[in-house]
């Protein structure tokens, strides 16, 4: 899956381990998708899962490792796959915004980016097995990418991965959950949390200034390939500007986070949080205890790849300092019911707290 800030890779098992402490769990709603990293891990152990996300990119990725299953989508992937990869490049729009105004990508491999994708909006596929196709566009050209894991700007030198030749893969596609046919929505949070019901609901909400659209703005446009109007050095939709979630904002992240909670439709719910959010985990306590009983782990987690390396300005020198390599990660048990013990799920090997990196995947 793609590079992502705030992906839950190394946390996962801890994630299923909280859905598992309510055995008679059959349906997890993921209102929070990104990649559907967790949501495919929830598939993997039997759930029926609904996966919700705004952007399109995310849908796109929910689609297919949330809703499509293998069975019925494999052996056309497979095909198509094998047909798309032997596509000579043709520049088109994704070539002169991120390879010549840009430099996001190698020209040669933004060629076959467009080729690519115009050759999968010109079949007419049915939205699963195109979103599989997608999928697999998104994860291709995340390997041959030139930035540190976001799309706000891009390396002054080429990343060494750059100079690959871009190469689709079909997605690891799961067989149907025993609980039941997953399903991906694009809705506002919200409006998701009072139209989808399951039995745990798990919350990953953007918690600070950082924008998932803006990070991720080339697969946006990718996905949903309207060849938007761009601005800046990093070429970024021009909605970019004009959109921006409540979450991403100190001064309106508590009363969108309150809206949710209150329309939440799970007995259960698993909220996963850092303390670089913009609220501390005594605050946050204190909404979900509206809800019912609250339990908290917390675990050390190695900031993400870009935080590491350094803060850049778009001419790609260096400026001020990295202020921290770790911060916290937060989960958080919220039940109607007594909450089972949450002693067993509190060990944890120390590498596991020093080899997550926030930037994994690409959700």
């Amino acid at each position: 899956m793609i590079k992502y800030l705030g992906s839950k890779r190394t946390l996962i098992p801890l994630i299923l381990d909280a859905v598992a402490l309510f055995p008679r769990a059959r349906t997890v709603v993921d209102l929070f998708s990104g990649t559907a990293r967790v949501g495919h891990a929830l598939k993997a152990r039997g759930y029926r899962v609904l996966a919700n996300d705004h952007n399109a990119y995310a849908l796109t990725l929910a689609r297919a490792y949330v809703e499509a299953d293998r069975d019925e989508v494999l052996a056309d992937a497979a095909r198509l796959v094998r047909e798309l990869n032997q596509l000579p490049g043709r520049a088109g729009y994704f070539t002169e915004t991120f390879c010549v105004r840009s430099r996001f990508f190698q020209p040669r491999n933004g060629e076959r980016v467009d080729a690519i994708r115009e050759a999968i909006a010109a079949k007419g596929l049915g939205p699963g097995l195109e979103s599989v196709l997608l999928a697999a566009l998104l994860e291709a050209a995340d390997r041959v990418d030139s930035t540190t894991g976001v799309q706000m700007a891009y390396l002054k030198r080429w990343a060494p991965r750059a100079s690959r030749d871009l190469e689709l893969r079909v997605p690891e596609l799961l067989p149907r959950a025993r609980h039941g046919r997953g399903a991906a929505f694009g809705l506002e949070a919200a409006a998701a949390a009072a139209a989808l019901e399951g039995d745990v609901a798990y919350l990953d909400p953007p918690y600070n200034q950082h924008s998932y659209r803006g990070n991720y703005h080339i697969w946006e446009t990718l996905v949903r390939w309207d060849k938007p109007e761009v601005y800046g050095t990093a070429c970024k939709r021009v909605d970019c500007r004009t959109y921006q979630s409540p979450f991403n904002s100190k001064r309106r992240f508590r009363e969108a986070f309150a809206a949710v909670l209150a329309r939440v439709r799970a007995p259960h719910l698993i909220v996963s949080f850092s303390d670089e959010g913009f609220l501390s985990a005594a605050e946050l306590t204190g909404m979900l205890e509206t809800r019912g009983r609250v339990a908290t782990l917390s675990r050390p987690y190695r900031r993400y790849v870009g935080a590491r390396i350094g803060i850049y300005n778009p001419r790609g020198e260096k400026v001020g300092r990295v202020s921290h390599l770790h911060n916290r990660e937060h989960l958080f048990v919220c039940s109607e019911q007594a909450l089972p013990d949450l002693a067993a799920l509190d060990p944890m090997p120390a590498s596991a707290g020093r080899a997550g990196a926030r930037s994994d995947r690409p959700s």
